[in-house]
Parts: C-alpha cells; sequence; structure tokens
C-alpha cells in the first residue's frame, strides 16, 4: 500500500513539472522593491551579528589594554 501511494505521489509530481507550458508570472516593482529590501535587511543582520560577536569584544579588549598601559 505504501509503495503505491510513493508512486502516484512521484508521478503526479512529475505531471505536475512538465504540465504547465509557460509560467504566466509577473513581478510588479513593488514585489520587486519588497525582495530587495528582504535581501538587504538579511544581510544587514548578518553584518550586524558578525560586528556584535566580533569587534565589539575586540574593542573592549583594546580600551582595556591602553587603559592598563597609562596607569
Amino acid at each position: 500500500m505504501k509503495a503505491i501511494f510513493h508512486r502516484i505521489v512521484h508521478v503526479a509530481a512529475v505531471l505536475v513539472v512538465l504540465a504547465p507550458l509557460s509560467a504566466q508570472a509577473y513581478i510588479g516593482p513593488g514585489m520587486g522593491a519588497g525582495v530587495v529590501a528582504t535581501v538587504l535587511g538579511i544581510l544587514a543582520g548578518i553584518l550586524m551579528l558578525v560586528v556584535g560577536i566580533v569587534w565589539y569584544p575586540i574593542k573592549k579588549l583594546y580600551k582595556w589594554i591602553w587603559r592598563s598601559d597609562k596607569q
């Protein structure tokens, strides 16, 4: 029974992939701008994560070393 179900699912998936002749899709300027804004937001978030994890501890260590030298 399980094998028959899997075969039906595979055949249906192949038919769905092969059936459309054209996509008939349009991405308007609003949707395109939204995608660009989302991608830029994700990249900015990753950059801030790296800065927060790497740069600030190094900055604190640097300031701590300079304060130790002057005293």
